[in-house]
């Protein structure tokens, strides 16, 4: 019992990680219908971004978010506006070729620039933890949960406690409409990518707190974040959140229980009998939104 309940917390505190990454997907495909395939090299570069602020500048990791994720945000502007506004048609579909050819240019440079070796981030809480009960818990967990806790808290002010969300929701029902009453579609969504490139940078830079990574990890980690996005249900941020939780609990609790061998498998095989029994996922939308 004792091993399943650090499974559980395990899964809880890792979650929020992938919460704190499927969010900016799931946001941004929300809004301008764009399924971000480039989102796991992002995060990738966010990760390497903080890696490079601690190790050459001695900057801490959640400190450097105070310029990562500024960076990135412009960044996902720039992108946003260079890339993604020019597709008029199909959108869906073309900006997946889109943005895996942006995925392909991050992973090269990201070659070019650290090589394919393995590495993680440092810090003196990456390898400390303390103890609650029988349990010993690492500090990094800790600190990213409650990083998690408050940039979802932030994203979910500005989506409903705002100007701009009011129009952002408005764009994510129906675009025309929020077009005719005098909303600036377009720079709503490239500010809307801007955010969800800067959560893959606070992603990112949790990601390489608690897991090694090198260039090629962005495969492994897009395949998970769309799994997530599809099971929560495509443009629902509550459905990422509780899909990345549940996601890493039922792997977790699998590899203690079982083994690790089928961790992965008997999540496919729920996510399978949750898209049969519906289709959108758990809190998607059961007809596309207007354009």
């Amino acid at each position: 019992m004792a091993l399943i309940l650090d499974a559980v917390l395990t899964g809880i505190f890792t979650g929020a990680i992938y919460a704190l990454m499927a969010s900016g997907l799931t946001l941004v495909f929300g809004v301008m219908d764009i399924i971000n395939v480039g989102q796991g090299a992002l995060v990738i570069l966010g990760a390497y971004l903080s890696y490079l602020l601690q190790r050459d500048f001695h900057i801490d990791l959640f400190l450097g978010l105070l310029v990562t994720m500024p960076a990135m945000f412009l960044l996902g502007m720039f992108l946003e506006r260079a890339f993604i506004r020019p597709i008029k048609r199909d959108r869906t579909t073309l900006s997946i070729l889109v943005t895996f050819a942006i995925s392909l240019i991050i992973e090269g440079l990201l070659g070019i620039a650290f090589t394919t070796n393995v590495v993680q981030s440092q810090a003196w809480y990456v390898t400390a933890s303390f103890k609650v009960g029988e349990f010993y818990i690492a500090y990094v967990y800790v600190f990213v949960f409650l990083l998690s806790v408050v940039l979802l808290g932030a994203l979910y002010f500005i989506l409903y406690r705002t100007k701009f969300g009011s129009g952002l929701q408005a764009a994510m029902q129906d675009r025309t409409s929020a077009q005719l009453i005098g909303i600036d579609v377009e720079r709503v969504s490239m500010i809307t990518f801007g955010i969800g490139v800067a959560l893959a940078a606070a992603g990112g830079m949790a990601y390489g707190a608690t897991y090694s990574f090198n260039p090629g990890s962005l495969y492994d980690l897009i395949s998970r974040l769309l799994v997530i996005i599809i099971l929560g249900g495509m443009g629902s941020l509550r459905g990422a959140l509780l899909a990345s939780v549940g996601m890493l609990i039922i792997e977790d609790v699998t590899s203690v229980v079982w083994s690790p061998v089928w961790a992965t498998t008997v999540f496919f095989a729920l996510l399978i009998a949750v898209m049969v029994i519906r289709p959108q996922g758990l809190f998607g939308r059961v007809a596309g939104r207007k354009q």
